[in-house]
């Protein structure tokens, strides 16, 4: 299977894996943690644009981005410049004292985010970024309401990171298991997904506030995806625009999680622009960097100064190396005119997706996105549980046929989740929805 396959954008020549790949991922799955297991096997040489060729000669077709990371393309030319130059300056760390590629990093930001959100923090992962938002908005709502006031309200089927606080929020009660000592102050109401959740009235946020016994004066803040990543699910706008509304009626923080829909993805500079509506906090990472390990908090002045100097600080917090790589990624995006691209490509991509529906109407429970990042929600053919095991067989069969996706995520594991870099081309898109429909044929025949 795949073998032979030859077009402008995929050369299959080899069986996959390739069995001399075998070794190395022994090799490297004998040493590491299982967790880090579970991606399509394939050894990567090199990525450029939206292709990743690995040594034997085969070029895949990129549908993942990374994990939505390579906005702008993998080694674009003018990051990989950024990040050179800044190697020739002999400075590759610089903790939290000041260097200059931070300095232009901050002044893009503030280019690129709402006037009313001014003040930057720089990290370097996701879950650090919705880790400061949960300290920030708790910190915000002790000292504005009291020690009553420290409830975090987010989503059920949400995911915000890995690390404690992160998975405290998140909407997944199997990534919790190993939490022995719950905080009470994280709580968690239905999203407004269309699937799990088919009332999309406010009255449901309303209802299960008031259902788990939870006062609004007692809420210090509430953490929303931009979509859920599980589903690639959006709330409908008036539910945001109603939450953003509850929030100021009650002095309650509203941070979106906007690490994979940021920088251009949905076809926005950021994901919420959708929704018509400000944040007081972003959480920001995965595309900001062109690759590289940074992400931001922004936000509202008086939110980000809550804090002294040196008491909240992180290591490899601005970078330059880092600082460098996201200025010209961001700077790609600007000047290749990528967010128009995005939308105007996305657009094609789910018109064709939605045309799968026809290929396998028993399999498939919904299809959801925007912009350049797309899910299809794989069912069992009899009712609507999660089909998992199809989900990964469909990714599998991609990958054999030169079209690289990660492996299925959300409920069951069974969403194939589509989101190529931004660079992408007409025909480069229609030609991975081909891969996927026929993939869907094979699997289901």
């Amino acid at each position: 299977m795949g073998i032979g396959i030859e077009t402008k954008f995929r050369k299959i020549i080899s069986e996959l894996p390739h069995p001399d790949s075998l070794g190395l991922i022994k090799s490297i799955r004998e040493k590491e943690v299982r967790s880090t297991h579970g991606q399509p096997p394939v050894i990567w040489d090199r990525a450029k644009g939206f292709q990743v060729f690995d040594k034997y000669g085969n070029v895949f077709l990129d549908f993942s981005s990374g994990v939505l990371v390579a906005n702008c393309g993998h080694s674009h030319p003018e990051v990989i410049k950024a990040i050179k130059a800044e190697l020739e300056r002999e400075l590759i760390f610089s903790y939290c004292f000041h260097n200059e590629s931070r300095e232009r990093l901050l002044n893009k930001l503030k280019e690129i985010s709402p006037a009313e959100l001014n003040k930057y923090y720089l990290l370097s992962t996701g879950a650090e970024t919705t880790e400061t938002c949960i300290k920030l908005a708790r910190t915000w709502g002790l000292k504005n309401g009291g020690k009553k006031k420290h409830i975090i309200i987010s989503f059920v089927n949400s995911f915000h990171g890995r690390t404690m606080g992160a998975q405290q929020i998140s909407g997944n009660p199997f990534a919790k298991e190993w939490i022995i000592n719950l905080d009470p102050g994280f709580v968690q109401v239905p999203f407004p997904d269309n699937v799990y959740c088919k009332d999309l009235s406010f009255d449901v946020f309303l209802n299960s506030l008031e259902k788990q016994n939870i006062s609004p004066q007692d809420v210090a803040g509430v953490m929303v995806e931009t979509y859920q990543g599980g589903i690639v699910a959006f709330a409908p706008k008036i539910y945001i625009q109603n939450l953003r509304t509850w929030c100021d009626e009650n002095d309650v923080l509203l941070m979106f999680d906007e690490i994979q829909a940021g920088f251009g993805r949905c076809g926005r500079w950021w994901g919420f622009e959708h929704y018509d509506v400000i944040p007081d906090l972003i959480a920001a990472g995965k595309g900001i960097g062109g690759g590289m390990p940074i992400s931001a908090v922004i936000g509202k002045e008086e939110i980000m100064q809550q804090y002294k100097p040196g008491s909240m600080t992180t290591t490899y917090g601005g970078n330059p190396v880092c600082c460098a790589a996201a200025t010209a990624a961001i700077e790609v995006i600007q000047h290749k005119k990528l967010v128009e691209n995005s939308e105007k490509m996305g657009k094609i991509l789910l018109g064709e997706l939605e045309n799968l529906i026809g290929i396998a109407p028993n399999n498939i429970r919904t299809i959801q996105g925007k912009g350049l990042v797309a899910g299809i929600h794989i069912k069992k053919q009899n009712g609507d549980d999660p089909d998992g095991e199809l989900a990964h067989k469909i990714v599998w069969n991609c990958m054999q046929n030169g079209l690289l996706l990660f492996a299925p995520v959300g409920p069951g594991e069974a969403t194939v989740k589509i989101c190529p870099p931004l660079v992408i081309t007409e025909e480069a898109v229609r030609e991975g929805i081909e891969v996927i429909a026929n993939a869907i044929r094979e699997q289901i025949k």
